[in-house]
């Protein structure tokens, strides 16, 4: 009798110890994120979810941190493998849109909206997708530096806010006369670079049905003004005419030695002009010049997105919405010294842990950029072929500039060429 009742308590508790196995594993869930970093972006995302583990018990995320070439050439197979991770930090906004998982279900669709504004359209498949697929972590923007010490010496103004091109062509003649100064202005060699300012000029880049057109009006009233300032001296002219193809070429060496009064480039140099510059002279961020169609700059950078093959989607989204809360957000920005998205942390500028005071102010300079972005720059950044229509840009402007073809005619072959490149595209 003793043994029977024995077996039976034995087995009562085997079952129980099972169903309690069972409940525990039934709890614990494991997601991957695949993370590249710049700086400090995986340590910091560690440190967050480390507290949303703490809120979450039995939940763990892993962090595969991973070189940048590994994003973009090994998870786009992984996905189309069906073996990627959970969620990612990626570049290629709208080109892996079809692998995205669709937040929309699991988060307040109507802070993201608020909070992300037109950074959510690059993630999505067109103007009809109303999904909610990625948080923009970390923003650029293409805009200008200048040479404060030799406005300083030349005794000349800095113009406002709401200056136009022409008016900072004005200005930058005037000091480098006055200083012997090399350039007055340069841009960066980049279809990137020339889009913002061509979209302050009026360049519309689509028609009315949302199809990319790229040469309009305002298009090439800017690029003839591009390639007569590179022409009558303006514009340092071996930036772009100094190299064939499509290439990439800056003018941070010509800023950095002193030679440039001002340089249209991106908030990506804040870095390296830091270090670089060092206490040699004065610089600060003035954005971009305005026009017809604003004061943009081109909006850039990455984001953090999930993955419809995951097991875990409402998990996924709950920790991408983590990131995107307020105060997390404003820590990641603050941490990894970047441009904050968030258009809520964007207003209320950050404090950045452990930047000197000239490129603290220099990148918050940048975050006041942020609403400045035309809706037409951010559909040209989300545009899945735009990487075709920048080196279309940059031949046929830097043919123009160097005398190979008028501007009209450098418009002309732009416009067969968007043609044949949307064809081939089909």
């Amino acid at each position: 009798m003793s043994i029977k009742m024995n077996l039976i308590k034995l087995a009562a508790g085997t079952a129980t110890l099972g169903a309690a196995m069972g409940m525990s594993a039934a709890f614990a869930q494991e997601i991957k994120y695949m993370c590249s970093s710049d700086g400090t972006e995986c340590e910091v995302a560690r440190e967050i979810f480390d507290r949303f583990e703490a809120e979450n018990p039995g939940v763990t995320i892993k962090i595969d941190e991973v070189p940048y070439k590994a994003i973009l050439e090994s998870l786009p197979v992984q996905l189309a493998g069906g073996t990627g991770p959970d969620f990612a930090k990626v570049t290629d906004l709208g080109g892996l849109n079809k692998y995205y998982l669709d937040l929309t279900p699991y988060v307040d669709a109507a802070y993201w909206e608020d909070s992300f504004g037109g950074t959510l359209d690059w993630y999505r498949k067109g103007p009809d997708d109303k999904g909610i697929y990625g948080m923009h972590s970390q923003l650029t923007i293409t805009g200008a530096y200048i040479n404060t010490t030799l406005f300083e010496q030349a005794g000349v103004a800095i113009p406002g806010p709401d200056a136009t091109w022409d008016d900072w062509a004005e200005a930058t003649r005037a000091v480098a006369k006055a200083t012997e100064t090399k350039f007055p202005m340069a841009m960066d060699r980049s279809g990137h670079r020339i889009a913002g300012p061509a979209i302050s000029y009026g360049a519309k880049l689509f028609d009315a049905d949302g199809n990319f057109i790229l040469v309009d009006d305002g298009f090439t009233g800017y690029v003839q003004k591009f390639v007569d300032w590179n022409n009558d001296g303006t514009m340092a002219r071996d930036v772009w005419a100094g190299i064939g193809g499509t290439s990439y070429q800056d003018a941070s060496k010509e800023f950095i030695n002193g030679q440039l009064v001002y340089y249209y480039s991106g908030s990506w140099n804040v870095e390296k002009l830091e270090d670089q510059v060092g206490d040699a002279f004065d610089w600060e961020v003035v954005g971009s010049p305005c026009g017809a169609g604003g004061c943009s700059g081109m909006p850039g950078g990455a984001g953090v997105v999930g993955f419809a093959s995951t097991q875990h989607p409402e998990l996924v989204a709950k920790a991408i919405d983590y990131l995107a809360r307020e105060d997390n957000y404003t820590e990641m920005t603050a941490k990894t010294q970047n441009i904050p998205a968030h258009l809520g942390v964007a207003a209320k500028g950050v404090d950045y842990v452990g930047a000197t005071p000239i490129a603290g102010k220099a990148i918050n300079a940048w975050g006041q950029q942020v609403g400045k972005i035309s809706p037409v720059a951010f559909a040209y950044q989300g545009y899945k072929h735009n990487r075709a229509m920048f080196n279309i840009t940059v031949q046929r402007v830097t043919q123009a500039i160097v005398g190979e073809l008028t501007v009209e005619q450098a418009m002309d072959r732009a416009k067969l060429d968007v043609a044949k490149a949307l064809a081939e595209a089909q």
